[in-house]
């Protein structure tokens, strides 16, 4: 520890003479690429980038690979674009406009904070990857472009559709089944289309063929069937069986367990096989991360991601079954898993690598799918994101970013190494980066011993004591890392983070529990959320770690968050305004009890859980509005009021209380906008408002 706070010390002793030369504007402007896809048999790849809103799509080839713009939207309506795809021939760009895909509910609904007087459409969109004009194929999601480069099938209205990818007929229904049925999967040759059919209480696999056979449906039983995946010959399908809904009443309070199997089924002889069931444990419970099993067929080989070591880990077995192997052993995670086209070499992100600062980071990896043998692509101080190999097996391509250089797609030549950053030029050339701080490892002690990671902001001024804010990331499944993150919800936190430490603030963003990149224990707590909110207890560590800071202002300790963050920065607020001197608090959950009590206490049937009235109690006392007896500190609350994540009215019953008790509170509301603020008008109006916040309650005289 007393190295850490060293080295800190020294950042902030270099930093005494900067202040403050970036607008929150300039370090907003970074272009933000997402959506990177690969064409399965050619050398070309595509992506989105956000640009202060204006949302595009850009393209490359091998082997060269210069950048070019595809399409040309030029303002922003706050319509994302997402589910981008390529043709297996390379010659046809795919993907979804508007809707909000991060969301809980209504994600294929129509978006429209710029308020136009005609929402936009949730739209599937081809394109030509040479150039031309773009054209709308139907409302839908989970689009899936056919092996043979020809046509696209989507889901709409729980039904399958198929449409020309040259958009010059129009969308057909293959047919009706009951259900919602989804995420639809072409067999190798194109004949076939597999699907999931959602039954509520179980789910099914379905195989359509044509308008003139029968769907099959695959080994049906009384449980969920998800992600099938089609063997080489297209003659058997994988898929991951978790168990049916139970009406049978079971404690509240106790342990989740989700036992899951890895099952095979053969069209041909119309017989099922499991090849792999979970054990009956936390651990090897049904893996709620990126990707989740992330199963995959790889030759003779299936392949999948499980806690059940601890740590979300990649593992190998036979086609036929048997043990499986760990791929990918140590104390690190995995995710965001792709499979090379020969289908020998997996490649994902990892907290691993040479540092031992890595476990804050995320690296390209790669390993075999028969066995061990990892090898990390991307060492190094930076972080890089979503590999995927392109079609003609030559090179790897990914987004990376560092703490000063914001994200941009990355081509790497598998033979030589050898690297090149695409599209860097639309940076804008105001944007900031070396004024921008390399925010430093925290590790600190919460009080039952637990190690919590964080990164530290450190903040410019002459001032021998600065104000400072913890930061509190939402999820909970994220993990905030030392440098620009992978998700744009985060790197719009890392840019406002940046800003807040020019303006003379130091912020300390916590990794708490209930996040990832520590191990299955760290990440499900017996006691977190609504079973007792233990996660606090990093939060109020966190706080009173900057308090004995030399260099932290004691008296001038703030707090913020969105979401989940919103969540704790209210719970802090609530307990522990000795610590806490204001927080801004956006869409955050309040009441934990509302829409639970009625079901528990009283469920439409005989049997109640024997824990039902102290489960109830528990979720009350795990919510901020049980605290707001002893709420002191003020507070900013912000909320958009099309929220698909966290309802709005978890706000206006917190405003209600904080006025009847007299807290002094601030409130800003976002019309017709989303949880991610879709808008980019939106999101700078709330940096700011946050920024504008804490320079108020600490800044000024």
């Amino acid at each position: 520890m007393r190295s850490i706070i060293f080295s800190l010390l020294l950042v902030f002793t270099f930093q005494l003479g900067l202040s403050q030369s970036f607008t929150l504007q300039q370090v907003k402007s970074y272009p933000f690429p997402n959506e990177l896809t690969v064409s399965g048999a050619t050398g070309r790849i595509a992506w989105a980038v956000d640009a202060q809103g204006i949302r595009n799509i850009y393209v490359a080839e091998a082997p060269v690979f210069v950048p070019r713009k595809l399409t040309i939207y030029e303002v922003d309506h706050a319509q994302e674009l997402s589910y981008l795809a390529l043709s297996n021939d390379g010659k046809w760009v795919v993907y979804i406009k508007g809707g909000d895909f991060g969301s809980n509910w209504d994600d294929e609904l129509p978006v429209n904070p710029a308020f136009l007087t005609v929402p936009p459409k949730v739209q599937i969109w081809s394109t030509p990857f040479d150039g031309g004009k773009a054209v709308a194929l139907g409302e839908g999601i989970n689009p899936a472009i056919s092996p043979d480069s020809k046509s696209v099938a989507f889901s709409k209205g729980g039904q399958i559709y198929q449409v020309p990818i040259d958009g010059k007929e129009e969308a057909k229904k293959l047919f009706n089944a009951r259900g919602k049925n989804t995420s639809p999967v072409w067999s190798p040759d194109g004949t076939k289309l597999a699907f999931e059919s959602n039954r509520n209480d179980h789910a099914y696999i379905g195989v359509y063929q044509d308008s003139i056979t029968p769907i099959h449906w695959v080994a049906p039983g009384f449980d969920y069937d998800e992600m099938p995946r089609w063997s080489a010959d297209g003659k058997k399908i994988a898929f991951v069986r978790t168990e049916g809904r139970s009406f049978a009443a079971d404690s509240i309070l106790a342990p989740n367990l989700t036992p899951w199997s890895i099952h095979t089924y053969n069209l041909t002889t119309k017989s099922a096989a499991k090849l792999w069931s979970s054990k009956a444990t936390k651990r090897g419970s049904y893996p709620y991360s990126q990707g989740g099993p992330n199963l995959h067929w790889a030759n003779d080989r299936i392949v999948f991601l499980s806690y059940e070591d601890g740590w979300p880990h990649l593992y190998s077995m036979s086609e036929l079954g048997g043990n499986a192997t760990l791929l990918t052993p140590g104390n690190y995670m995995v995710e965001y898993v792709s499979l090379s086209p020969d289908k020998k070499t997996l490649y994902f992100c990892a907290n691993m690598g040479l540092d031992a600062l890595d476990i804050d980071r995320r690296h390209i990896v790669s390993t075999d799918v028969t066995k061990q043998g990892i090898k990390v692509l991307t060492p190094g101080m930076g972080n890089e994101w979503t590999p995927f190999v392109t079609g003609d097996n030559s090179t790897i391509t990914y987004i990376s970013a560092t703490a000063q250089r914001p994200p941009a797609v990355t081509v790497m030549d598998l033979k030589t190494q050898k690297l090149k950053l695409i599209n860097i030029e639309i940076v804008p050339k105001d944007f900031p980066d070396k004024n921008l701080v390399t925010p430093n490892q925290v590790v600190f002690k919460a009080p039952d011993g637990t190690d919590i990671h964080a990164t530290w902001f450190e903040p410019v001024g002459k001032d021998a004591k600065k104000p400072a804010v913890v930061y509190i990331h939402g999820g909970p499944m994220r993990q905030m890392l030392l440098g620009w993150h992978y998700s744009n919800y985060y790197s719009n936190a890392y840019a406002l983070n940046q800003y807040l430490a020019s303006m003379g603030i130091g912020v300390l963003s916590v990794n708490y529990r209930m996040g990832i990149g520590y191990g299955h224990d760290f990440h499900f707590p017996d006691d977190g959320g609504t079973k007792g909110a233990g996660e606090y207890q990093d939060i109020k560590a966190a706080g009173e770690w900057l308090a004995k800071q030399p260099f932290v202002d004691a008296t001038k300790i703030g707090v913020y968050g969105g979401s989940y963050g919103g969540y704790l920065t209210a719970m802090a607020l609530g307990r522990n305004s000795d610590i806490f001197a204001a927080g801004v608090d956006i869409h955050g959950v309040h009441e934990r009890t509302n829409g639970r009590v009625g079901n528990w206490l009283n469920p439409n049937q005989y049997e109640k859980a024997p824990d039902a009235e102290k489960a109830v109690l528990v979720a009350w006392q795990s919510s901020p509005v049980a605290d707001v007896a002893t709420w002191k500190s003020p507070v900013l609350i912000i909320h958009a009021d099309d929220d698909r994540n966290v309802n709005f009215n978890q706000s206006t019953d917190l405003v209600q209380r904080l006025r009847k008790k007299g807290v002094e509170h601030e409130t800003m509301v976002i019309v017709d906008d989303t949880h991610h603020f879709m808008l980019f008008a939106n999101q700078l109006q709330v940096n700011q408002a946050v920024a504008d916040y804490f320079k108020k309650k600490f800044l000024d005289k």
